[in-house]
């Protein structure tokens, strides 16, 4: 039986270095055709399995750390029911910009071998260089990430606070900040900014600049009230 699989795996083993000189082109092309197919199906069932919450959070430096931060915001539970996961904001969606955030993570794969943020003490001593590298990050591709669910072009400034959609219009829609100038933090805890600039201050002109309308909160208050005094 040993000298019959022998025989075998020498014969397959010849069929692979031999050069096809019997095979016909057709075959030679369907079966390259058959193989690129099998290839890239692997390849992207592969690179989805990377880009998912459960792989993120996969190892303990990240759900113990970042994710169950996340899981106090806005963007984990909301009245809408919208979850955004780890991969919605850190993996771009355009493919070849998702395929360049790959290769520039898998470096982080080494920091996972040599234990750098393997401890609650560790991760916050390197928090603020990480969330710098981030926030550069997403201020070089103008808040990618941020731009695949907000679009500028669908904001209704209308509902916003005076205030906020005075911004929106002055720098987010003229190109002079971009989400993150403003927004960090909004997913996880900040670092220790104790002397770091944030990137973006608010303008002169719109400090302590009142609201020109109400927000529902405060209509709803005025309203409360209004009903008390007619009650008494």
């Amino acid at each position: 039986m040993i000298a019959l699989i022998r025989k075998v795996l020498l014969w397959a083993w010849g069929i692979m270095i031999t050069p096809a000189v019997t095979l016909g082109l057709g075959f030679l092309t369907l079966g390259g055709f058959i193989g690129g197919v099998m290839f890239w199906g692997a390849f992207n069932t592969a690179l989805e399995v990377t880009n998912t919450e459960k792989f993120c959070t996969g190892c303990h430096e990240m759900k113990t750390n970042v994710y169950e931060e996340l899981t106090r915001t806005i963007h984990f539970s909301n009245r809408s029911g919208v979850r955004a996961s780890c991969p919605d904001c850190h993996v771009p969606h355009n493919w070849t910009d998702k395929i360049a955030r790959k290769m520039q993570a898998s470096k982080e794969v080494w920091g996972k071998i040599f234990g750098t943020i393997d401890t609650r003490s560790k991760f916050l001593g390197h928090r603020l260089a990480l969330a710098q590298n981030e926030w550069a990050r997403m201020k070089a591709n103008d808040s990618l990430e941020c731009r695949n669910c907000h679009s500028s072009v669908a904001m209704d400034l209308q509902k916003q606070t005076q205030r906020a959609a005075d911004i929106h219009t002055q720098y987010l829609l003229t190109g002079k900040a971009t989400c993150i100038d403003c927004h960090k933090g909004i997913a996880h805890e900040l670092p220790n900014m104790e002397g770091i600039d944030p990137g973006w201050k608010m303008p002169k002109e719109l400090e302590g600049k009142k609201m020109a309308v109400d927000s529902p909160v405060e209509e709803l208050r005025r309203f409360v009230a209004d009903v008390h005094t007619g009650l008494f």
